[in-house]
């Protein structure tokens, strides 16, 4: 049996809107084993069991790069990433098939390239990229149509809330509300707002992340999308963190730098979203795992 273990991540990170991404201390796991009749998904949604699941399409998608015949295999899933809130549960699933399948047949792929196809079923690699490699990430796809990944260590000065709200915001919807263009300006400020968060994040440095976190390009439009934006911001404002918008949302992640400002927005954002789910978050330096306790057919 092949078991895959796999971080969620919270892409954007307010300025480095479809580059930057985190791996976070919220997991999702994946078993693969073999099936002699045909294919079985089990311990999730009843309309995800088949083939159209994207586990199971990302596990196909590696067969068909190795060449190699697409077993017959029983795959289970405990998924504890919440869907369409911005926390990569898309990645999870695509991570964890294309990293079932090469270990299913003994690792023949680098990271390298189980990056490359999981970009290519993603469509970006904010998300599978940490998702892959863990710590915060930093990834474009150049000239060539190959994918570039710069990792970061992020201090473990500081503390992450996730604010998950019990409403989603549409991946579409979050891509349609943003402007097609932008000033020369602005792209200025993003790009050196960006360089200075990655030093900030590794560094532990909340006083400049507050400054370099503040983006241009995509939050002030997909806030509106979220109708509690604006008060838990305070909340994390008045308890000296910082916040922005997970991914395309509704996830919104606070950073502290103490353990007792993480506990309270922690217990405010509680009392006044009781049907929130609210975790306290550390970055996953390792991302996704293989353990494989038995040998596969």
């Amino acid at each position: 049996m092949i078991k895959i273990k796999v971080p969620a991540t919270s892409a954007n990170i307010g300025v480095g809107f479809d580059c930057m991404g985190l791996a976070v201390s919220l997991y999702s796991t994946v078993t693969f084993e073999p099936n002699q009749s045909k294919l079985t998904i089990t311990d999730c949604p009843q309309r995800y069991q088949n083939a159209d699941n994207l586990i199971y399409k990302a596990f196909v998608k590696a067969c068909q790069f190795l060449n190699q015949p697409v077993p017959k295999v029983k795959i289970s899933v405990d998924n504890q990433i919440p869907m369409s809130r911005g926390l990569g549960s898309s990645a999870f699933c695509i991570v964890a098939g294309l990293k079932g399948a090469n270990a299913w047949f003994n690792e023949p792929l680098s990271q390298t390239q189980l990056l490359d196809l999981a970009t290519e079923m993603e469509g970006h690699p904010d998300n599978v990229s940490p998702a892959i490699y863990g710590k915060l990430g930093v990834s474009f796809i150049d000239s060539d149509k190959n994918v570039q990944t710069v990792h970061f260590d992020v201090s473990d000065k500081l503390h992450f809330v996730a604010m998950i709200p019990n409403y989603a915001v549409s991946t579409e919807q979050a891509r349609k509300i943003l402007p097609t263009e932008m000033s020369y300006k602005d792209a200025i400020y993003q790009v050196s707002h960006a360089v200075a968060l990655s030093k900030a994040l590794e560094d532990g440095n909340l006083s400049l992340i507050k400054s370099a976190i503040i983006d241009r390009m995509h939050e002030p439009f997909r806030q509106q999308l979220i109708p509690d934006y604006q008060k838990a911001k305070n909340i994390c404002e008045n308890s000296h963190g910082v916040m922005y918008i997970s991914g395309s949302g509704s996830t919104m992640m606070a950073i502290t730098d103490n353990k007792a400002s993480a506990q309270e927005i922690f217990e405010d954002i509680k009392k006044d979203f009781p049907d929130w789910e609210v975790l306290q978050l550390n970055v996953d330096n390792v991302g996704a795992t293989v353990e494989v306790t038995q040998e596969v057919e």
